[in-house]
């Protein structure tokens, strides 16, 4: 899978506590992003915490007035090793302009990173999908 530096979330972003926000915001338009592939991966471990969410959230605006939720994953602690990945696979319907992710720690204080962003190929076979 390769990313593309102008469409990424988060690069190595170090998630700690509470609810955290992607580092950068990706204004896809007014455009339908349903299917465009996307990746949210564990690139340090996770310790600390009870498990963590990943939510991919939309606005109309970049600073995110108005947010909406469009589709949330969560991994247990026991999960959150390098190399696991959410399993959000395509970015959702519902695309109101700007996209970012956001974190959502449950439990302790942790210590873990994560890399997230669009792919250019989704690594699926046909009957994976």
């Amino acid at each position: 899978m390769l990313l593309d530096s102008q469409n990424l979330f988060s690069e190595n972003q170090e998630i700690t506590t509470g609810t955290i926000y992607s580092q950068n915001i990706i204004d896809f338009g007014k455009n339908d992003v349903s299917f465009v592939p996307v990746i949210i991966q564990v690139v340090s471990d996770f310790t600390g915490l009870t498990s963590l969410a990943v939510k991919v959230q939309t606005s109309s605006s970049a600073n995110f007035d108005e947010v909406i939720d469009l589709i949330e994953s969560k991994l247990e602690v026991e999960k959150l090793k390098a190399g696991a990945k959410f399993p959000i696979n395509y970015l959702p319907k519902g695309n109101l302009g700007f996209m970012r992710l956001a974190y959502v720690v449950e439990g302790s204080e942790t210590t873990g990173k994560i890399t997230a962003g669009v792919v250019a190929g989704d690594g699926l076979s046909a009957h994976e999908v």
